[in-house]
């Protein structure tokens, strides 16, 4: 395999993204060189044979010497393929062949382009997921001109590697073995390389382009049409092009007829228009996927019936029959459309087939790659196990049914569907099939509401740009709006429970808010700790809740007062006439000081202690040295500029809700006997905490992150979130079905609300007649500690179907 260098480095200016790339494939080159040398080391002291490792230790030796030389040849050649102006030998796999000039490729160059794929082959194995992201940015970068391919592409490199291989020696022994070395060397280090040049391109603001559809050439140049493969040869898809399999789900008319690039609704003669990505429309688009295998998603998805039935195979429905529709046209008998009720018993107990299976044949022919046929296989099998799950109703299956050639259609583009729980499919299934647990009877509202807008949403997905990631997380957005608006209804129904705990939150952080404010302001006021503590933190609340209403009436203007006569009647007193004031003061003085502390419903232990303080205080002002005029009259102006400033109210709290609540602080003190009563609080003495709780024979054990993790695929880095104890809280989602041990048994409840300081959690629980329990962030804390709160799944949808995946292929495998 000898390739002749050229012998000066061209000067080639490249797309400035390009540039960027090339260092940081200079890097690995360079990176990969050293690992090489060491590995040769390495080799050479397990030989077996004195001649094989004399032959690896004149390798490294020579290798070493000239490592430079390797490094600058490597550029410079990996620069000229890049720009399309390689070498006279190599000029094949990189420019477009002149058919009017034909010549023979000696066997040397045969050789090299031989090798030269093997290389390649042997790097993309390792970063095939990696170099997917890179080509779907590179598309941009090479729209309009005659060599679309990717610049960056394995066999480029390869070519490169050969190249500065050639420079190294002339020796066809030792370049066979540095090639060896260096080619496992160098695909180790560029499934990094290329994850970072993806990386590189986002930054620099680059879209992954996706879709592109490129016509015949005609006379050189290169025409818009579009084609589907399987006709005469006019048209092309970027990728690979698979012979016709003389189906009708491939085959084209037959003439080669050149389709527009819009969308067509229905087929005409078994083809169907696919639709380009415009230049600057790539925005929100999930990674690329070969435009034969997008057509054919779309193709499935608009199919009549399609996720409700299973073509060519039995499908027992109220309509009677089954399914004997042929090929991707045919009828579906009795199953039903995506406009039938669901929640009609006569579909109960029907099974949604699996489409990816169905069709397992058509998608893996239309795909490219071994990895392309191991993810249709492994979602598949996810809808396997999520079509079949116990904890989803059947309704929303048959749903969720709707979605498997969307979620097919993000895990073959995107590699993050995998690894990345918060991926937004992800999130839009486990949501869908989450909230459709909380609800019991489907046949009538909520239920059926939220059935209809389900329906509604699924509907969008699938027959709109299921391609686009933004999709989802418009639906999201759409979906917890419904939720929120569902709740919230509910619960007015019922009362004014959210508003009630919402007006309590907002006294809450108005109290914290003017308790910093006396804090800030009593520190320079000469008192005792005890009534410093006291005004801040405890008469603070009390001048709130009376200010509440503009602070205009006379009991308001008497508790804010009150602050100020309470420091100054434990001052030391002389004389007669100022004791003789105290005491008439005194009577007063407590009147207001009970109707505060009554206001705020201030518990009688702290009541007793703190009076515990200020009677001997009283006493002791009778018995020491009076204040002089001068001190009197300073210290009663500190405290009128303290207690003379107006409480914070409501619009003067911060947008950003600067002021949080305490969750440790039991706000169960602060509601009325009736305000509790009104809101089914829960109270922490009805709760047996020193009793034991049933076991659950049928819950299923949490799942780790290595359970949710699939072989073969990018592995996921973070756990399943607490479906039980003390960190539940934390993850709390409205409207999801909760299990809550009160009394002797468990109960299913359902988040309702949560109000905006997190303080306050009410639950709903019954169908029929439905009840509101409210419980404190402090209750709610430690019923998650003591276990008598979880979640109603053990983990989300996605992730049981993952767990059991594994388990059944375990299984097989043990008795395989």
């Amino acid at each position: 395999m000898l390739i002749k260098p050229p012998m000066n480095s061209p000067d080639v200016r490249l797309n400035p993204h390009l540039e960027v790339a090339l260092q940081r494939i200079r890097t690995a080159a360079e990176q990969a060189a050293e690992r090489g040398a060491e590995g040769l080391g390495m080799a050479a002291l397990s030989a077996g044979q004195m001649k094989r490792r004399d032959a690896l230790l004149s390798a490294q030796f020579l290798f070493r010497k000239q490592q430079a030389c390797f490094n600058q040849r490597f550029q410079q050649s990996l620069r000229s393929h890049i720009a399309g102006k390689p070498s006279d030998k190599t000029a094949g796999p990189t420019e477009k062949p002149n058919w009017s000039e034909l010549s023979l490729m000696d066997d040397e160059a045969v050789d090299a382009l031989v090798a030269a794929d093997r290389i390649g082959l042997a790097i993309g194995h390792q970063s095939e997921w990696e170099l997917r992201e890179v080509d779907s940015y590179a598309a941009g970068l090479t729209q309009g001109s005659e060599n679309d391919r990717n610049p960056l592409r394995p066999e480029l490199i390869a070519l490169a590697l050969l190249d500065a291989i050639h420079a190294v020696s002339e020796d066809a022994e030792t370049r066979q073995i540095l090639t060896d070395e260096l080619t496992r060397a160098l695909a180790q280090e560029m499934r990094a390389c290329y994850a970072d040049i993806a990386e590189l391109f986002r930054n620099r603001g680059l879209r992954p382009q996706d879709l592109r559809v490129r016509g015949a050439d005609s006379g050189g140049g290169s025409t818009r049409s579009q084609a589907m493969p399987g006709g005469s040869g006019h048209g092309e898809f970027d990728g690979p092009q698979r012979p016709s399999s003389g189906r009708g789900e491939f085959a084209g008319s037959g003439n080669g007829q050149a389709w527009s690039g819009t969308q067509q609704g229905g087929f005409n003669g078994g083809t169907m228009a696919v639709p380009s990505a415009p230049r600057g429309m790539a925005a929100g688009m999930m990674g690329a996927v070969d435009a034969q295998m997008m057509a054919l998603l779309r193709r499935l998805a608009q199919l009549p019936g399609s996720g409700s039935a299973d073509q060519g195979q039995t499908y027992g429905g109220p309509g009677g029959g089954s399914a004997a529709g042929a090929g991707f046209g045919g009828g579906y008998g009795g199953a039903p459309g995506w406009d039938e009720d669901f929640s009609d018993p006569a579909w109960q107990g029907v099974q949604p087939p699996n489409l990816i299976h169905v069709h397992r044949e058509a998608l893996r022919e239309a795909s490219t790659g071994r990895l392309d046929h191991m993810v249709i296989d492994v979602v598949g099998s996810l809808f396997d196990q999520i079509l079949s799950d116990p904890k989803v109703p059947p309704q929303m299956a048959r749903l969720l049914a709707r979605l498997q050639l969307p979620v097919l259609r993000a895990a073959l583009g995107d590699a993050t569907f995998f690894s990345t729980r918060r991926h937004p499919v992800r999130r839009f299934i486990n949501r869908l099939a989450s909230l459709a647990c909380s609800f019991d009877d489907f046949t009538e509202d909520p239920g059926q509401a939220f059935l209809a807008h389900v329906r509604s949403l699924v509907q969008d997905v699938a027959n709109g740009d299921f391609d686009r990631m933004d999709v989802y997380e418009r639906k999201l957005d759409e979906l917890e709006a419904f939720i929120t608006e569902q709740s919230a209804n509910a619960l007015r129904e019922q009362g004014d429970a959210a508003s009630l705990v919402a007006r309590k939150e907002v006294d809450l952080r108005l109290q914290q808010r003017y308790m910093q404010q006396l804090q800030t302001a009593l520190a320079p006021v000469p008192m005792d700790d005890f009534l410093r503590e006291f005004l801040a933190q405890v008469w603070s609340q009390a001048i709130v809740l009376a200010s509440r209403d503009g602070g205009s009436d006379e009991r308001a203007q008497r508790i804010r007062k009150l602050g100020r006569d309470l420091v100054m009647s434990v001052q030391p007193k002389a004389g007669t006439a100022q004791r003789q004031a105290f005491l008439a003061q005194l009577p007063s003085l407590m009147r207001t000081l009970t109707d505060g502390l009554d206001l705020i419903a201030w518990p009688e232990a702290a009541r007793k202690q703190f009076f515990g303080h200020l009677l001997p205080a009283h006493a002791e002002s009778l018995k020491g040295q009076a204040l002089s005029a001068l001190e009197y009259n300073l210290l009663a102006r500190q405290l009128d500029s303290v207690f003379g400033v107006a409480p914070p109210a409501e619009q003067d709290l911060p947008s950003d809700a600067t002021v949080t609540v305490p969750q440790d602080l039991d706000m169960g003190q602060r509601l009325t006997p009736d305000e509790a009563k009104r809101l089914g609080l829960m109270d922490e003495s009805a709760v047996d905490w020193n009793g034991k709780l049933d076991i659950d024979l049928g819950a299923e054990a949490p799942l780790q992150a290595a359970d949710i993790s699939i072989e073969g695929m990018p592995a996921v880095e973070e756990a399943p979130e607490p479906s039980s104890g003390g960190l539940l809280i934390d993850h709390l989602q409205l409207g999801f079905a909760y299990q809550m041990h009160t009394g002797d048994s468990w109960h299913k409840v359902r988040l309702a609300h949560v109000s905006a300081g997190r303080s306050f959690f009410i639950f709903t629980q019954g169908h029929k007649h439905q009840q509101t329990v409210t419980m404190t962030a402090r209750m709610l804390r430690k019923l998650c500690e003591a276990g008598r709160l979880r979640a109603f799944e053990n983990a989300y949808l996605l992730e049981r179907a993952t767990a059991r995946a594994r388990k059944q292929l375990a299984a097989l495998n043990t008795r395989s």
